[in-house]
């Protein structure tokens, strides 16, 4: 992977909580076939393997957790026995410890950006 230098100092390896959230959607997708698309059981297996994410990855990330936050307050959200779609996939890209490292990385992300840029 390679990535820009003005990322030197960013470590892109999602921390062990996410990885442990990706799993756990993992094997909920698997019991109760709901939750996961091709591209989030892609990010949950990177995430799980805690492999270093490319700078782009993370912007989708950000994006996904913001426009489906509204999930939280849906249906079964939380539920083991019986997760919601939302529950899953939201887990499947980390759960909430995901969404905070991917927030907290974008944004030394645009720090380095604007760094960069003046």
């Amino acid at each position: 992977m390679a990535v820009p230098e003005r990322y030197r100092d960013i470590d892109f390896t999602p921390p062990e909580e996410a990885a442990r959230a990706a799993e756990k959607g993992l094997d909920l997708c698997d019991r109760f076939d709901r939750g996961g698309t091709e591209a989030g059981l892609a990010r949950a297996r990177s995430l799980k393997k805690r492999q270093p994410l490319p700078p782009e990855a993370i912007g989708k990330m950000v994006a996904y957790f913001q426009r489906h936050e509204g999930d939280k307050i849906k249906g079964n959200f939380g539920d083991d026995e019986d997760p919601s779609e939302g529950y899953v996939a939201w887990l499947l890209r980390g759960g909430d410890a995901g969404r905070d490292w991917a927030e907290e990385v974008q944004d030394r992300m645009e720090k380095a950006d604007a760094a960069a840029a003046s």
